[in-house]
C-alpha cells in the first residue's frame, strides 16, 4: 500500500481492489459487505450507492446527472432488483451555470422515468469556487427484488458468459473528448439504463448466475473479479468480443486494451449454458443490446484466471487492469 492515495487507487482495477480490502473491508467488514457484489441483498430489497466525477460533465451520449441515476439504477439491476428510490445529493462549486444545473436534472428526471423510480430525499452543498471541478453527485438506490440468488460467487462450470454489448464505448469517449481528440465518427457513451432488458430476461425465466455492469476497469475487472470470487477460470475467446472499429482505432493509436475501458450500459451475465442462446435473442431484441455475443466458457483450467483464446490458436492471461488508465470517468 502506499503512503498516501493516488489516482490509480480509483480506477476499478488491481489497486483500487487494494485499497477496499486494506483499508475499508478491514474496518468495516461484515458478511454482507465482502460478498463484493454491485447492491447489498437486505431481505427482498436491493440497497446501493456511488458517487459521480466525470469530468467533462457534458459528454457525447450523456451528462453526469444520466451518468448518476443509470449507474445506480443499474447496480440495483445486477441484482435482479427493480430500481424503486434514490436518494440524491449534489455538491456544486460556487459559479456553477444554474442552466447546466437544470440540463443535469432533467437527465436524471428522463432516466428516472425510464426505469420508474423517484427520488425521495436529497441534500445540496456549495463549495467556494475552485473547491472542485463543477458538481460532484452521489446517489444511493434502493430496489425491490425480483430475482433472487444472483451472485457473483456462484458462477460454475455450467454457465457461459454473454456480454451484452460491444465494449470500451463510454471509456473511448470520455477519452476522446477530454483530450480534444476530432475523430470523424459517431462515437458516443453506452451510458443507458438497463433495468428494462433485465426484467425481460427474468420475465423469460433465465437461468441467471450473475450480472454486473462493466464500469471502472470494463470487462476485464468483471471477468477477474468473477474468476476471484467463484474460484475458477473464464477462458474467453477474442474474436467473439464485440468491438466497435471506432473504439479499436482509439485504443491502437493510443495503446490502450478495449477490455479495460469502462462501459456505462453494458454488463456481463453468467447464465446456464442451456439458456444461453435464449438469453442472447432476448438481448438482441433492444437496441442497445443488439451487439451481444456469447464471449467464454467457465473452466477449472487455471485458478482464479482469466485467459484469452485467439483465432490463432495462442492464448494469454487477461489481468486485472493497473495503473492509471483513465480518472474522473464516472
Amino acid at each position: 500500500m502506499t503512503k498516501t492515495i493516488t489516482l490509480s487507487q480509483g480506477n476499478g482495477g488491481e489497486e483500487n481492489n487494494e485499497l477496499i480490502k486494506k483499508i475499508f473491508f478491514e474496518h468495516f467488514g461484515n458478511p454482507t459487505l465482502l460478498k463484493c457484489e454491485d447492491s447489498a441483498i437486505i431481505g427482498s430489497m436491493a440497497v446501493t450507492t456511488d458517487s459521480f466525477t466525470v469530468k467533462p460533465i457534458f459528454f457525447n451520449g450523456g451528462d453526469i446527472g444520466k451518468l448518476a441515476v443509470c449507474g445506480t439504477c443499474n447496480d440495483l439491476a445486477m441484482m435482479g432488483a427493480r430500481p424503486k428510490y434514490l436518494t440524491c445529493s449534489f455538491i456544486i462549486e460556487e459559479g456553477f451555470s444554474v442552466e447546466s444545473l437544470e440540463k443535469i436534472v432533467l437527465s436524471m428526471k428522463k432516466e428516472l422515468c425510464i426505469n420508474g423510480a423517484q427520488i425521495i430525499t436529497g441534500d445540496t452543498k456549495v463549495v467556494p469556487k475552485n473547491a472542485l471541478d463543477g458538481i460532484f453527485i452521489n446517489t444511493t438506490g434502493i430496489g425491490e427484488v425480483e430475482m433472487q440468488n444472483i451472485s457473483s460467487n456462484s458462477i460454475s462450470t455450467d454457465d457461459l458468459i454473454i456480454v451484452s454489448g460491444d465494449i470500451g464505448r463510454h471509456g473511448a469517449c470520455i477519452f476522446a473528448q477530454r483530450e480534444g481528440i476530432d475523430i470523424k465518427s459517431a462515437l458516443q457513451s453506452d451510458c443507458a439504463s438497463l433495468w428494462l432488458v433485465v426484467e425481460e430476461l427474468i420475465k423469460n425465466d433465465i437461468k441467471i448466475t450473475a450480472m454486473r455492469d462493466a464500469t471502472r476497469g470494463g470487462l476485464s475487472a468483471v471477468l477477474n473479479e468473477w474468476a476471484k470470487q467463484s474460484n475458477i477460470c473464464i477462458e474467453v475467446e477474442e474474436k467473439a468480443v464485440p468491438i466497435s472499429k471506432e473504439v479499436q482505432g482509439i485504443c491502437e493509436l493510443l495503446g490502450f486494451e478495449a477490455y479495460n475501458l469502462a462501459n456505462e450500459g453494458t454488463f456481463a451475465l453468467a447464465v446456464k449454458k442451456e439458456d444461453a442462446q435464449k438469453a442472447l435473442e432476448i438481448l438482441k431484441k433492444f437496441e442497445i443490446c443488439k451487439n451481444a455475443q456469447i464471449i467464454a466458457k467457465v473452466s477449472n483450467e487455471y485458478s482464479q484466471k482469466v485467459v484469452l483464446n485467439n483465432e490463432w490458436g495462442s492464448k494469454r492471461f487477461l489481468d486485472m487492469p493497473t495503473g492509471e488508465l483513465l480518472p474522473r470517468i464516472c
